[in-house]
């Protein structure tokens, strides 16, 4: 049997200099006992993969929702393919990769549902009432520190710093950084950086699956695009005479091993260059270490632009994003209005309430549902009669 240490020393020997080693975190806020076997990163993975707001992951909407079909994105198959790309990503430029793994799988955890339709409602009317909006990357932070009920000694999961950093200052262009004072002043480490832009990347290349298969783009949409070009003209040979469904699965892993190629070879030029000897000077010098060409930057940004005008806002998107909004706006009405008809672990009937308070309380268990409870919580409370 392999004990921490060993892992821990194990780490040392085959990681970058820069790397997040495990022996070298700056711990928990409510101090723990160490594990024989399993490293304090190996932990935090574990603790996001066993509590309620990842297993709530599986229903709640990525781009389609729930209903319009069993092949889509989730919010839990897009965190697992953000993973997956991470971990790939910082085993070549040899990191951490369980500290990679556990920023991936947590890094969603906040989402509303019906995605960032969802988060856009409640962020409105959390400031219409003069409250900070809501952001899924606080709420993220907030659910792993305070809103998950699993130990007796302490709310939250009790995860690393490493990790709530990572959490907290998740960053994409769909993703903007939540506040916290206490960690204004500090960095994300390489591994957080990674898991920044394995999101996008996952994000960019499953849309256009799911957009391919739902028939709201088609490849004659995506023509404009010079990496589509790229990969179209690789492929040319091998895929003449297939099938439309292998030629997307083609595709797609084409356009991500693509990417990934241009991602290692940009950030191991960086490193190269800027020549970090530690987590902790990166964490110190707020840079962004791991990221694309400016080609490929580009190239991406002009495919991502294609999506945005075909895809997002073909109308079958906007008529989901649409009925979505209507749905969160109501519930939060009818709660605001009659704050009795939330449950009563939710709002306690012996206790009283400020505005604000409310707001704040019918918030989160807003944002805690899944699409398939917020459209059930909806039919209940405007089409009581009707069978869910």
């Amino acid at each position: 049997m392999q004990t921490r240490e060993e892992i821990e020393k194990l780490e040392e020997q085959i990681l970058a200099p820069y790397a997040m080693k495990s022996r070298d975190s700056a711990g928990r806020q409510h101090p723990e006992s160490q594990h024989e076997t399993r490293t304090c990163y190996q932990r935090d993975r574990d603790r996001v993969v066993h509590c309620e707001a990842f297993r709530k992951l599986e229903y709640k909407t990525q781009v389609f929702v729930i209903f319009e079909g069993d092949y889509y994105r989730t919010r839990l198959t897009h965190t697992l393919e953000v993973a997956q790309i991470a971990r790939t990503i910082g085993r070549n430029l040899r990191l951490n990769e369980d500290l990679v793994e556990a920023v991936a799988l947590a890094h969603d955890l906040g989402h509303p549902p019906f995605g960032h339709a969802g988060e856009e409602a409640l962020n409105l009317i959390m400031r219409q009432a003069n409250l900070p909006g809501f952001n899924h990357n606080k709420r993220s932070f907030d659910i792993v520190t305070k809103y998950e009920k699993r130990y007796p000694n302490f709310d939250g999961l009790n995860l690393t710093r490493e990790v709530l950093v990572g959490i907290l200052k998740h960053q994409t262009p769909f993703d903007t950084p939540g506040a916290d004072n206490k960690f204004i002043a500090e960095g994300p480490t390489l591994e957080a950086q990674v898991v920044d832009i394995a999101d996008s990347l996952a994000y960019l290349n499953h849309d256009i699956d799911d957009g391919l298969t739902s028939g709201c783009i088609t490849e004659d949409d995506l023509t404009e695009s010079s990496l589509w070009q790229k990969v179209l003209k690789k492929l040319e040979a091998p895929l003449k005479g297939q099938a439309p469904e292998m030629r997307k699965y083609q595709i797609v892993k084409e356009l991500i091993d693509m990417q990934v190629k241009d991602l290692l070879a940009a950030t191991e030029a960086r490193l190269k260059e800027g020549k970090p000897v530690s987590a902790k000077e990166v964490k110190q010098s707020r840079k962004t270490w791991v990221g694309f060409s400016p080609k490929m930057e580009e190239e991406r940004d002009a495919l991502q632009e294609l999506l945005n005008k075909k895809l997002y806002h073909h109308f079958r998107v906007e008529r989901m994003t649409s009925k979505a909004k209507r749905i969160i706006e109501a519930i939060f009405g009818v709660y605001q209005k009659e704050p009795g008809q939330l449950p009563t672990d939710v709002y306690q009937r012996n206790k009283k309430y400020s505005k604000e308070e409310i707001h704040e309380l019918i918030c989160n268990f807003i944002a805690s549902m899944t699409d398939r409870h917020a459209l059930d919580e909806y039919k209940k409370l405007f089409h009581p009669y009707e069978k869910v």
